[in-house]
């Protein structure tokens, strides 16, 4: 397997961690919001997620934590040790009922199976384009015929050092050996984090798409919804 694309271990247990090997160090998490996406939410408020729910690198839990509170029988996982610690503690105190896992989204062993619905926010272009074909197809396994997937992607325009291709024909070309694209669309990521605070982490390119009524960072996404073939 290649090298991860970052600690994330490390910046979960707030040591911080380098973007890639040549990339800006993160000393934060730029994606806590202490609460869901809003895309996720305004997939669930349509009525496009059916249980039981996969999310894949669930990093801070708290998608999975909305969908549990929507009533969703939701399995999160997350290759980072410490966040899933995290993310058990939070659900507990919180009396919710998530299964959360450690877990190779490669590999997929230990996530159990039979989901209607998977959901990746945000993780999808942490893969290298083999580990992203390898995912894709792992995920045959362990969802129903009829599942549907909902990713968020950011494309190559960030200046972050993504390790894989990320333009709209490499995905939807990986995507098609398993998976029926049903849309893909460019959207809005809300980040965590103001705008200075994005300058200062990327320099020598402003990619942001406006911020949100909190003053957050809006980020371009890629919004895919497939369905298995």
């Amino acid at each position: 397997m290649a090298e991860p694309l970052m600690d994330f271990d490390a910046l979960y247990q707030g040591r911080g961690a380098r973007f890639g090997a040549d990339g800006p160090r993160l000393d934060v998490i730029p994606w806590q919001l202490d609460g869901p996406q809003p895309i996720i939410a305004e997939l669930a408020d349509a009525g496009e997620i059916v249980g039981p729910v996969l999310e894949c690198g669930c990093g801070l839990g708290d998608n999975a934590l909305f969908l549990a509170g929507r009533g969703y029988q939701v399995t999160a996982f997350d290759a980072a040790p410490t966040v899933i610690e995290q993310d058990r503690a939070k659900a507990a105190a919180r009396g919710a009922s998530v299964d959360f896992r450690v877990a190779d989204a490669t590999v997929l062993d230990g996530v159990g199976s039979g989901y209607q619905t998977v959901v990746d926010c945000a993780m999808l272009h942490c893969l290298t384009d083999e580990q992203r074909r390898v995912y894709l197809a792992a995920l045959r396994r362990v969802c129903q015929p009829d599942a549907r997937l909902h990713i968020l992607c950011f494309p190559d325009v960030l200046g972050f050092p993504f390790p894989s291709h990320l333009d709209e024909a490499s995905l939807r070309r990986d995507l098609s050996e398993h998976w029926l694209v049903e849309r893909m669309d460019m959207r809005r990521y809300t980040t965590g984090m103001s705008r200075p605070r994005w300058r200062a982490l990327v320099p020598d390119g402003d990619s942001a798409d406006g911020v949100d009524e909190q003053g957050r960072v809006l980020l371009p996404v890629w919004q895919i919804r497939a369905q298995l073939r």
